[in-house]
């Protein structure tokens, strides 16, 4: 299987979080921060915004393994200049309490979409993530292994 960074995303996101309505809470025995955020989707099949009420809950456990599950709604119109929206479910597991660059996740979707539900509604992504100046860039990419 190729690496994701050496294929086309069928969706990429430019992610901004506001570090101020980040909330933590620190326990004996892990850490929990849920971090909101707003930002844009490009791709070759749908164009739109991540709507408000987006957040990223990571928890870290007394074994310094984190869980990253971030849960939001897609606005905006597919490839064919259909209204539509797109629910996403992005997980990812990081040892050491770190984050490698890029690090990788497993998304879900749900559309309302007709032309993307096809697509969309298999298990056969994976999720890429790296920050730059510009902000966090989330890519996701068909696995060939479902094609």
């Amino acid at each position: 299987m190729k690496e994701a960074s050496e294929t086309t995303p069928i969706l990429e996101l430019l992610i901004q979080t506001d570090p101020e309505k980040t909330v933590e809470l620190e326990g004996e025995s892990c850490r929990v921060r849920m971090i909101p955020f707003s930002g844009t989707a490009t791709g070759p099949l749908f164009q739109g915004l991540i709507e408000p009420g987006a957040v990223d809950t990571q928890i870290t456990n007394a074994a310094q393994v984190r869980h990253m599950s971030a849960r939001y709604m897609l606005t905006g119109t597919d490839h064919t200049g259909t209204p539509c929206q797109i629910f996403v479910q992005n997980e990812g597991w990081f040892t050491d309490g770190a984050r490698p660059k890029p690090w990788h996740s497993v998304p879900g979707f749900l559309t309302d979409s007709e032309a993307l539900a096809p697509l969309l509604h298999r298990n056969c992504f994976i999720g890429e993530g790296i920050r730059d100046e510009e902000g966090l860039h989330i890519r996701f990419y068909e696995t060939e292994s479902e094609r």
